[in-house]
Order: C-alpha cells, then structure tokens, then sequence
C-alpha cells in the first residue's frame, strides 16, 4: 500500500538518530517538505541518578511534548487536518528496574496522548502514541553494552541482552527503527483517519498486556 502525503509538512521532534530519524526519512518519503527537529539521547545509568536527572526526564519525555503540541494544535484543529503522534515505547507499560526513571514519563506521556485527543474531538485532528519495543539503536546498543558480557561480538550481544533483559519479547530480537517508522507513517496518513486516542503498540509482543 502506497501512502501518499504529498503536500503535508511533519515535525518530528528527537530525529537526529535512532527511532526519530527512521520516522522522519519515512515521512520524507511521503511528504514533499518535512520540517524536522532534533531531541535527547538515553542515559542508562540508574543508580544515583538526582532528583535533578528524573526532572530533566519529565521534563524531555512529557513536558516537551506538552509544549510542541499545544503550539501546533490550534492550528491543526483550525484547518480540520492533521495527526499528532507521541512515541511512548513499552518502557510506559513494562517498566524495566533499570530504566523507572525512563519508564515512568514515557506512561505519563500516555495520558497526555489520550487527554489531549479530546481537545480535538470533531475537528479531523488525530493524536495517538505508539508504543515501541526493544529497538535498534545506538543508545540502545550502548544501554545493552553495559548490562551484558563485553567480549560478546555485536549481534551476539544483542541476543545476550534479550534473552537476559527483555526476554518476553516473541520476535527475540531488537525491532528496526524502520519498522516503527512504517507504523507512524500510516498513523499520519489519511489511511488511519479514524484511528484517535490510541496507543498502537508495535514492541514485538513484548508487552503482555491485550490492552492496549
């Protein structure tokens, strides 16, 4: 299925790598003119972290999102067009020991998405999250580096990582950030008009939960 968003603009906030970057090169795809803006990386280290550290989480993972959103939203809603997406990740609703600081506002980012929907109710304006699983990114291989043995080649030290740490995972691998994107391309499109207040998961059933 082709999925054509010729004519649209997309901000993608957080695209500089990894998952955003996927989103953003599958929306160029679409898109004649996508506006892209880059966001944070990872910081795996929990132990010790500072209550300054957990504000600064909040602070990227909801507030941001808060922010771009309430400044693009009127406009949407005033042209009757247009998808906000929110990436969430599983971290929302499996929450790893090692990552509560990462987990914890990416799940109040879902209340966010389902809220704010209804400030869009009628208008054509749709605002969904994606939850997306383990992925293959940089910061991920880094955040696996540290939890799993060091000699380990690279495709075997993911494998290492999943089968320690994310091992309800049904595909036992990291997903490709290309993988999400196609997801939140299809989201933006025309495609998944009647698709608002959701949260989509796409996390190679790692997450147990039927709902959602």
């Amino acid at each position: 299925m082709r999925i054509g968003l010729s004519g649209k603009d997309a901000v993608v906030s957080g695209s500089s790598q990894g998952i955003g970057l996927a989103i953003a090169t599958g929306l160029a795809a679409a898109c004649d003119s996508p506006s892209v803006i880059s966001g944070g990386g990872l910081d795996p280290k929990m132990p010790g972290l500072s209550t300054g550290t957990w504000r600064t989480y909040s602070d990227t993972n909801v507030l941001g999102a808060v922010r771009l959103i309430r400044h693009c939203l009127p406009g949407m809603t005033g042209h009757r067009r247009g998808s906000v997406l929110n990436i969430a990740g599983d971290s929302a609703i499996v929450i790893p020991a090692e990552m509560i600081h990462y987990g914890m506002p990416k799940t109040a980012l879902l209340a966010v998405s389902r809220g704010l929907d209804k400030e869009a109710a009628g208008t054509g304006v749709t605002v969904n999250s994606v939850i997306a699983g383990p992925t293959h990114t940089g910061g991920v291989e880094d955040f696996a580096y540290e939890l799993v043995d060091k000699g380990l080649p690279g495709d075997e030290e993911q494998r290492e990582f999943m089968r320690l740490h994310r091992p309800q995972s049904l595909i036992q691998r990291l997903i490709e950030p290309e993988e999400i994107a196609g997801l939140a391309v299809r989201l933006s499109s025309a495609q998944a008009s009647a698709t608002t207040g959701a949260a989509v998961r796409v996390d190679g059933g790692h997450a147990d939960p039927i709902v959602p």
